[in-house]
């Protein structure tokens, strides 16, 4: 059975004092009777200030990124043990920005996968097509690349610990929109992808949407039959925003 999950990215936003008062607010205003996993994604550091400040919460902590390798002179990075060592359970990986500001290939990405799995730690695995592919038609390539190159090494059961997330990278921050429609279609494509290679996992895998979920429209995409939940960006920087998508899922 898939798992409704909204989680909210807080990319390199929101300062110590600033993540407690925003870590507060979702506590009072989050539904009790969410059944949604709801996880946030703060900077480094204060990763571990919020595991403890969500401690007793139906709320997880993902970190943003981790390196592929254990340890060793890689300045500034950060291991998945020492992210195991604080309470993180989850990682995001392959996010569109990673992918292009800091030229994350899929070789990396899978390395990355490996090692976050051995760690027997959650991956939220990002992917999706810039503009130009899918103005050139060939978003249903990248993706299927991305998810070939990077996933489809793993063992059948390691996808228990695998969620995705499809980011439509042409729909953010360029004023093109992806419509509801859209994003079911490529979430359609992207579990049948999966089901050719590894069978009825398909069913149990979740896909989240990442394109832009505002309040206004998170009810009707996750309506999509294959959408389970939404990767937020901006608008889980607002505790009313994001509070509101998460009610609309429910």
């Amino acid at each position: 059975m898939r798992n409704k999950i909204v989680a909210g990215n807080w990319k390199m936003n929101k300062n110590a004092e600033e993540t407690e008062d925003l870590l507060n607010e979702l506590i009072t205003k989050i539904p009790d009777d969410c059944d949604a996993q709801i996880i946030v994604a703060p900077t480094f550091v204060n990763l571990a200030s919020a595991v403890d400040h969500l401690e007793f919460t139906n709320i997880s902590v993902a970190a943003q990124n981790m390196h592929q390798n254990e340890n060793g002179a890689y300045t500034g990075e950060i291991s998945a043990d020492m992210l195991k060592s604080i309470g993180v359970e989850t990682v995001i990986l392959g996010h569109s920005e990673r992918r292009s500001y800091f030229h994350e290939t899929d070789a990396i990405l899978a390395f990355k996968v490996n090692t976050a799995l051995s760690h027997n730690m959650r991956v939220i695995f990002c992917f999706g097509e810039e503009l130009k592919d899918r103005q050139d038609n060939q978003h249903f390539n990248v993706v299927e690349n991305q998810l070939r190159d990077g996933l489809f090494h793993i063992k059948n059961e390691d996808w228990a610990n695998i969620v995705l997330a499809y980011e439509p990278v042409w729909a953010i921050g360029t004023g093109e929109t992806a419509s509801p429609e859209q994003a079911q279609e490529m979430h359609l494509f992207i579990r049948e992808t999966v089901r050719k290679r590894f069978g009825s996992i398909a069913d149990d895998v979740s896909i989240l949407y990442g394109g832009s979920v505002k309040p206004d429209n998170a009810r009707e995409i996750f309506s999509k039959p294959d959408v389970d939940g939404g990767l937020i960006g901006g608008a889980a920087l607002k505790s009313d925003d994001f509070v509101a998508i998460i009610e609309g899922i429910l």
